[in-house]
């Protein structure tokens, strides 16, 4: 027995080693899975597209815009280029806000009175049209009456209740204000009632239960569904809004950029236009942009499993 565990206990022992297989198994994951520092140049180079092509295409629409209408200011000698106008606009914005009289003030005054009127008239549609949306879209009965009403009179051209507007008021302000606030009325109404409409009827169901009282209907279940829909009735208006006042202000004349577009047409002073058409663009997409920021703020989207 002693010998037999002598000749075990002197056998030596030889290391254990990985199989063949094993290695070649490893080097095969090993090719398989890409390096990190392989990776990394590639994505850095992606990271470069999506900033090309949210700057690249506006850059070069915008150049072909000043291209056409440098050629079009070729074609004809009394359309100015683009660079006579852009040292108008440099003389223009020195002093955007002088007073030389009642009818010559500084295009920051011709636009700042226009968006006064555009925000009284818009902000009177809010207050009347969003209600009367929530009131239309709630309750049959009154949808039925407003129904027709809203039918009727929403495709009648803003400017066709101007008169109206200078038969009732007796003035040009107010007349302009209520052009205003006649167009931007039906899309608050049409879009709260829709929304209103569209909500789910499992939540009214769970309200009936529950015995909730109408204004907490409201403000609980109503108004959380109803404001994107909201929002984009809000949207269309001040769209619609600006485009009503310049025109408005053209027919009624006095102080703002709808006026100052017009005077400087009896002035023969083309570059001023362009300019004022220039701002009048820019205001809007702003007014356009704030709102759409401040949907997606108010906006929830369902998360979906």
């Amino acid at each position: 027995m002693s010998a037999v565990m002598n000749n075990v206990l002197n056998t030596p022992v030889e290391p254990v080693s990985e199989s063949p297989p094993m290695k070649a198994d490893t080097k095969e994951h090993a090719k398989a899975r890409p390096s990190v520092t392989a990776a990394k140049p590639a994505a850095r180079k992606l990271s470069f597209k999506p900033f090309f092509l949210a700057v690249l295409p506006p850059i070069f629409g915008l150049a072909l815009l000043v291209l056409v209408w440098e050629i079009v200011a070729a074609k004809n000698s009394g359309f100015p280029s683009p660079m006579v106008t852009l040292q108008e606009a440099i003389h223009v914005f020195s002093d955007p806000f002088y007073q030389k009289g009642p009818n010559d003030q500084g295009i920051g005054w011709n636009l700042l009175l226009s968006l006064q009127r555009v925000a009284t008239g818009f902000g009177l549609a809010a207050a009347i049209g969003i209600p009367l949306g929530f009131m239309i879209g709630r309750f049959k009965f009154l949808a039925g009456m407003f129904n027709p009403i809203v039918s009727l009179l929403k495709p009648v051209s803003p400017l066709a209740w101007l008169p109206i507007g200078l038969l009732v008021f007796k003035a040009a302000n107010p007349a302009a204000i209520w052009a205003i606030f006649i167009c931007s009325i039906w899309p608050m109404i049409i879009n709260t009632a829709v929304g209103v409409q569209r909500v789910p009827q499992d939540y009214m169901n769970v309200a009936k239960v529950l015995n909730l009282s109408e204004w907490k209907i409201v403000t609980k279940i109503l108004f959380p569904s109803v404001l994107p829909y909201m929002l984009t009735g809000v949207r269309l208006a001040i769209g619609t809004a600006w485009l009503v006042i310049v025109a408005a202000e053209m027919l009624t004349g006095g102080v703002g950029i709808g006026f100052w577009v017009w005077d400087e047409w009896n002035n023969l002073n083309v570059p001023h236009i362009i300019i004022a058409i220039v701002v009048i663009g820019v205001v809007g997409l702003l007014l356009e942009q704030a709102l759409v920021a401040l949907a997606k703020a108010f906006t929830y989207e369902e998360v979906r499993s």
